[in-house]
């Protein structure tokens, strides 16, 4: 049965190739590009077919040395260029028309729906101008807190593995610190990942991440019917948890649109001089929800849905993502005593050894050292390994050394931000952990992509980053990292993930 339907998608394939009148003119406008040797009609879908997510960094590498940073793949009619360079990174990152997400994303669409992350056009430009005020300074100066508060329960939690002796994955003990922390300043709820009981959800999103890398890779799997006739027991997995996430993310809108309401009420109750606390005592912040719950558009209010979708992708994007890369930064610093110590030193120095001074965006930005320590290990492993556009109009560009020409309409075009990372040419020792290779600017501003760039960059880079400083000067204080363990070895996913985790070891330090 699999077997007839893979013929008759493939039969479909062919005719859809044979039928598409842009190919020719397609073919013209890339013949200057480099690409592998395509089978007739086929393309090089040998060679898509060879990718799997744990080899998919190193063949694209071996793509780049042997066709180029800017390689064109055909698989039967559909042209993939895969682009390493920098020029032409800062030309598509930052135009206003290119903003098309690839149709891969659509695999997304049943967790995270249509919102910041996977729309474009009318709708991105409307959800994009809701939610960027929610990270205006002023109110990460509120968050600081949170943050504080969340990564000194995870140095509590930590506390059952600083033996000085045993190895252990850091990674899910992060992980829950960033969802506590997402839900709390984003959605305005507590969850207590950390705590409490919300393996499931943390377990659902682990696995849902690791099916979506898994069907990125093979294009007859992004049609969703094809999915689920030839991997049916994936395809009921895959509901269960989308269940359990949607299940916890109207959870935590109905809580919140709750304190809303009785915040509200008491707001007419209570005197002036109490209108800015919660009936819990807690100073009150503006979260994502609020925003969401209280804005329109044209007019008109957000549906369930719209909440929904966005909720969601900050759920997703707010913790996964941060966690990754701190867990990775916490792994490189456990190999590297002596940018520890740095570290610490100027941990002692902004905030003092024995009276410690509170967290704020002022005394965080003076962690200039840490800053270099985090971008190093964004370098290294960045958490989104790649982007991808989907090129509606024709994009014209000018290059150095391959002059003007042509990426047509209707090409994939995927950035390869980890493949950049490391590229000897653009980064001396780029195997090699070197903060302070980020003291001064580095020469070409798009050789370096952790948060993407131009207007679809990362909307939460600032939130994440006093994250990661406020999470790291409460670990760094406590505990000196050991180097014990497995390295990192990576493997393809929608957020990067590595085969052995993020391993490291503990010793409490001496007051």
């Amino acid at each position: 049965m699999n077997t007839i339907l893979l013929v008759l998608a493939l039969t479909l394939f062919v005719l859809g190739y044979m039928s598409h009148a842009s190919t020719k003119r397609r073919r013209e406008a890339v013949k200057n590009l480099g690409g592998p040797y395509i089978i007739p009609i086929l393309g090089a879908v040998h060679l898509a077919y060879q990718l799997n997510p744990e080899n998919y960094f190193e063949k694209a590498t071996e793509f780049a040395k042997k066709y180029g940073d800017l390689t064109k793949i055909w698989v039967f009619n559909r042209l993939v260029v895969v682009n390493g360079d920098v020029e032409i990174n800062e030309q598509i990152l930052t135009s206003t028309t290119h903003i098309s997400k690839h149709r891969l994303y659509g695999v997304l669409n049943d967790w995270l729906g249509n919102g910041l992350l996977t729309s474009d056009g009318h709708k991105w430009h409307s959800r994009r101008r809701i939610i960027t005020p929610t990270f205006h300074f002023k109110i990460l100066e509120e968050f600081v807190e949170v943050f504080d508060q969340q990564s000194k329960v995870l140095v509590e939690c930590l506390s059952t593995k600083a033996d000085g002796r045993s190895a252990f994955d850091v990674y899910p003990f992060v992980c829950a610190s960033a969802l506590d922390i997402i839900a709390e300043t984003a959605m305005g709820t507590k969850v207590k990942a950390q705590t409490g009981d919300t393996k499931e959800y943390t377990g659902a999103v682990e696995e849902m991440t690791r099916m979506m890398a898994w069907r990125f890779l093979r294009i007859h799997l992004h049609n969703d019917l094809m999915f689920a006739i030839l991997h049916p027991f994936k395809k009921m997995r895959m509901m269960k948890n989308l269940r359990i996430m949607h299940d916890f993310t109207h959870k935590v809108i109905n809580e919140r649109r709750e304190r809303l309401e009785a915040s509200l009420k008491n707001q007419l109750k209570n005197s002036a001089d109490n209108q800015d606390h919660n009936d819990v005592g807690t100073k009150k912040r503006m979260a994502l929800l609020d925003v969401l719950l209280q804005s329109t558009i044209e007019g008109e209010p957000l549906t369930n849905e719209d909440i929904r979708e966005e909720v969601d992708t900050f759920m997703f994007e707010g913790h996964d993502t941060t966690a990754t890369g701190l867990s990775c930064t916490l792994h490189l610093l456990a190999r590297h005593p002596e940018v520890q110590d740095k570290l610490l030193a100027e941990i002692h120095q902004v905030y003092g050894k024995d009276d410690v001074k509170p967290f704020s965006l002022m005394t965080l930005n003076e962690l200039k050292y840490m800053e270099c320590v985090i971008k190093e290990s964004l370098r290294m492993f960045p958490p989104i390994p790649m982007v991808a556009r989907e090129i509606k109009e024709d994009f014209k560009y000018k290059h150095s050394k391959l002059g003007e020409g042509i990426i047509p309409a209707g090409t994939e075009l995927i950035i390869g931000i980890y493949k950049m990372s490391l590229d000897e040419n653009t980064f001396e020792n780029a195997t090699q952990f070197i903060p302070e290779r980020h003291e001064k600017p580095l020469g070409k501003s798009f050789e370096y992509l952790p948060f993407s760039a131009g207007p679809r960059n990362c909307i939460g880079q600032k939130f994440a980053m006093y994250e990661m400083k406020v999470v790291l000067a409460n670990v760094i204080r406590e505990y000196e990292l050991l180097p014990l363990g497995e390295d990192i070895k990576i493997f393809m996913g929608i957020v990067l993930r590595s085969r052995t985790g993020m391993q490291l070891g503990l010793r409490r330090r001496t007051k």
